[in-house]
């Protein structure tokens, strides 16, 4: 049970029935996360817009290794909503159980290839000590196996990202869908 009012589709009106109605035609369906907003519309709209850009615009970074360090981050944070809801896309990519499962035991054995395990890497460790970017400790890893700064940019987006959801999700107590599944991917 969420820690705040939430404002159902059913009940929405409005601005925020427009949003709920554009979030269904886009994504599908209608995720917690955003209902746990439905008290402030504008920041759903906000936070639709900096999620698509970062995960779905354009980037030298791959979207499955987008949503890979999605899911690092949210384990780090022990966030199982978001665990289980970008799982769900890794698996539509990789559609390999058996890879999707090493991947959320231990990334290092996953079969992942130098720059996967380098972005998940980074990702973990930019979420737990993110002091170690300071003297660049973080960024020459990646630098060293040959991304770009782009590509660098739009790993740290990514899990700067995440971070701020995984705060919302849990600080906000959003509970996971009973169907999590079935947002558009691509």
């Amino acid at each position: 049970m969420p820690y705040i009012e939430t404002i159902q589709p059913d009940q929405a009106d409005g601005d925020l029935k427009d949003i709920y109605d554009g979030l269904i035609e886009s994504r599908g369906k209608i995720a917690e996360v955003h209902k746990i907003q439905s008290l402030n519309p504008a920041s759903i709209v906000n936070h639709m817009d900096l999620y698509m850009t970062i995960m779905f615009g354009k980037s030298p970074l791959k979207r499955v290794d987008r949503e890979m360090m999605a899911v690092v981050v949210s384990i780090e944070n022990k966030c199982e909503y978001c665990q289980t809801h970008h799982l769900e896309a890794v698996k539509n990519f990789w559609r390999d159980d058996s890879k999707l499962d090493s991947f959320q035991r231990d990334f290092e054995n996953a079969g992942l290839d130098e720059k996967e395990k380098a972005l998940c890497h980074f990702a973990k460790d930019l979420t737990k000590n993110p002091e170690k970017s300071n003297d660049a400790g973080l960024v020459n890893p990646l630098k060293e196996i040959g991304l770009s700064d782009r590509e660098i940019l739009d790993a740290t987006l990514v899990v700067a990202y995440f971070n701020f959801v995984n705060r919302i999700v849990l600080g906000l107590g959003v509970e996971l869908e009973n169907n999590p599944g079935g947002y558009k991917y691509d």
